[in-house]
């Protein structure tokens, strides 16, 4: 029986999807280089149909921020292995329709270029499209990043690489910097290490946003696998690879994070650092270094590797990630730890509390913290009105905590929310862009009014941006760049923790301070984690259920108010319109909150939710903290289980 037969009997026996069957099919006819046809041909002579399944029943998708998805398969075949390198890269990244690699990078990189011509054809410009790529330190990402570059030029445009692994917020930075039409990152952030990824930002340095986004998608749609096939020979001769001045000019940007300079030299700050093997170390350590603060990088982890083999997940969200960090600062007695992800986009953090102990914050807090010195800083240097103005903003996720929007509301400065994704926050600072350069008119140069003059001319004209963040560790103090930024947030977040120190205060001293102005707000996060296929179904059930049977109470707490974003109209505080997005918000009889959303970068559903408790006095506040926690733990218990419930297809 040969290959075809193969997989037609394994449909008809219901082991391989009918999609699957398809995009295999088309595959293995569409002229795949001799090993991964070989590759195909094993793994359907071994009946890894499950696997099969996992890797064609769809085309990874295109989505409104780009690809990621696997590149490593569960079950492997030996072409695909072959020899491994040093790190433990193998041969080639694994085939398949649903994953990344070679033909699907390249497939998207002819779609980007499409759009981007088309584009400049709109505006009138002659321009041949340009692009940055960078890249992080996963399996195949060099490989990835120039051939996309080689594919960029044999379209006929502008390629432009970095000579080793740079962070996202760099690759922002730079598409702007070097006047680019179109920029990518290579990395899958902290995803584990078998996945990769493909991230697209547009002319402002920002990932793209509609109408752009819509559009890019439709053109690699459009692109059939067979257009592939001449670009998959990689040539870089055409390509420009950046030196060091590249770096220097995003580390004196990165470095105008830090608001007041003289607070971190002032008081020493002793702080171990890790980059989890990731990209941070080129930027994050310097940055800190040049600012006076005394850095220990974490030794285990301060190679660039793949495997990440020193954690079970990359992700400074997970307390386990940074074992090795609190350990060196226990022992050394530091005053803080920070590490950030693979690409470097996000920063965690622990620091001494009054005991002498070192305690893990949440984006949350570490959010709140800054939101609240920065807005407090502002007005000290005299940058905004002591008293507030609705001309300044701080921007956030609806995801992200309420206790930012009470600290916002404190300072008497506006609070944007926005959906789940930072280029929804750097789409707010474009349109503030836009409506300045309108009002001063032809010859004005946004990027080049120094920083404070913009500032003033922000709040005179459109609004001025104070800080942006969101929950899931992803902080960016201004608008000279379009992405969360992980170094400038070890910057901004090390200059809020030397003010502390300063003070004679523990930061978590700082934090209650907030709670005491504010009230008490805690936050926790379910993930549900479903893969393949059949996850894909479950998520889309839950979602789907949400909407068309909300919840009505969680045990004997009632829902008094089920928000549907994907179906009615919202508008943020500027009166904008809220694009639709599967993104429900739920409120709650005991004035508790959550938020539900699928993933939009790794399978799983994602449930936020968000407890809140008045705070009269210093004294009721350890039994708000009790009450809250308790009743969190209790919430999100019973709405796992019936998110779990809901994920199952109905009994028949």
């Amino acid at each position: 029986m040969n290959s075809t037969d193969k997989i037609s009997a394994a449909v008809k026996d219901g082991k391989l999807m009918a999609s699957a069957a398809d995009n295999l099919n088309a595959w293995l006819k569409g002229g795949l280089p001799a090993w991964a046809q070989s590759s195909l041909a094993e793994l359907i002579e071994r009946g890894e149909w499950s696997e099969l399944n996992d890797r064609f029943y769809r085309y990874l998708e295109f989505g409104t921020g780009g690809m990621r998805g696997r590149t490593i398969g569960r079950v492997a075949a030996k072409a695909e292995t072959g020899t491994l390198s040093a790190t433990g890269s193998p041969e080639h990244a694994n085939v398949g329709s649903n994953l990344l690699n070679e033909f699907t990078l390249t497939r998207a990189v002819i779609g980007l270029h499409r759009y981007i011509a088309k584009y400049l054809a709109t505006q009138q410009s002659s321009a041949k499209p340009k692009i940055v790529i960078a890249h992080d330190i996963r399996h195949f990402s060099r490989h990835f990043c120039e051939l996309a570059a080689s594919t960029w030029t044999k379209l006929g445009g502008e390629a432009v690489i970095f000579d080793g692994p740079r962070s996202t917020p760099q690759l922002s930075f730079s598409v702007r910097h070097l006047k680019a039409h179109t920029g990518v990152v290579i990395t899958a952030s902290h995803n584990p290490p078998h996945d990769n990824g493909f991230k697209a930002y547009f002319d402002d340095g920002a990932q793209v946003t509609p109408p752009h986004d819509k559009g890019i998608i439709a053109e690699v749609d459009a692109v059939p696998l067979s257009a592939v096939h001449g670009f998959l020979t990689k040539d870089v001769t055409k390509v420009v690879t950046l030196g060091s001045q590249a770096d220097a000019a995003y580390l004196a940007t990165a470095a105008q994070a830090l608001l007041d300079p003289t607070v971190i030299r002032k008081t020493p700050l002793k702080v171990v650092y890790t980059n989890i093997h990731g990209v941070g170390a080129v930027s994050a350590i310097p940055l800190l270094r040049q600012a006076g603060v005394d850095v220990t990088p974490v030794p285990e982890q301060l190679a660039f590797d793949p495997r990440f083999p020193t954690v079970k997940s990359p992700n400074p969200e997970n307390a386990e990630a940074m074992t090795l960090a609190l350990a060196l600062a226990n022992k050394g007695g530091h005053d803080l730890v920070m590490a950030t992800d693979p690409d470097d986009d996000r920063m965690g953090a622990a620091v001494r509390n009054k005991a002498g102990g070192l305690e893990l914050l949440t984006g949350n807090q570490v959010g709140a913290l800054m939101a609240d010195y920065r807005i407090a800083k502002y007005k000290e240097l005299g940058w905004i009105p002591a008293a507030g103005t609705q001309s300044a903003a701080i921007v956030k996720t609806f995801v992200t905590t309420p206790l930012q929007d009470a600290i916002g509301a404190g300072h008497k400065v506006k609070v944007i929310n926005t959906l789940t994704g930072f280029k929804w926050i750097a789409g707010k600072m474009r349109g503030y862009e836009e409506k300045l350069v309108q009002a001063m008119g032809p010859g004005f140069d946004y990027d080049q009014t120094p920083f404070k003059e913009r500032a003033a001319l922000l709040q005179k004209h459109s609004t001025f941006y104070l800080f942006g963040t969101e929950e899931s560790y992803g902080y960016l103090p201004n608008d000279l760049l379009r992405d969360k930024d992980g170094n400038a947030a070890c910057l901004m977040f090390a200059e809020v923790c030397a003010w502390v120190k300063s003070r004679g205060l523990t930061v978590p001293e700082y934090l209650d301070e907030i709670y005491l102005k504010y009230g008490f707000f805690l936050e926790g996060v379910i993930n549900i984690y479903y893969e393949g296929a059949s996850g894909a179904a479950k998520i889309k059930r839950i979602l789907d259920t949400y909407r068309s049977a909300p919840p009505k109470a969680f045990g004997d707490t009632k829902v008094t108010k089920f928000q549907d974003f994907g179906r009615e109209k919202f508008h943020d505080a500027d009166g904008e319109r809220i694009p639709a997005q599967d993104l429900y918000l739920v409120t709650l009889a005991n004035g508790y909150s959550f938020a539900a959303r699928g993933s939009g970068t790794e399978p799983k559903m994602k449930f936020y939710l968000f407890a809140q408790e008045p705070v009269k006095s210093a004294a009721d506040l350890p039994a708000a903290k009790a009450k809250a926690r308790a009743t969190l733990d209790a919430l999100k218990a019973m709405m796992e289980a019936d998110a779990r419930k809901r994920a199952e297809p109905p009994s028949p």
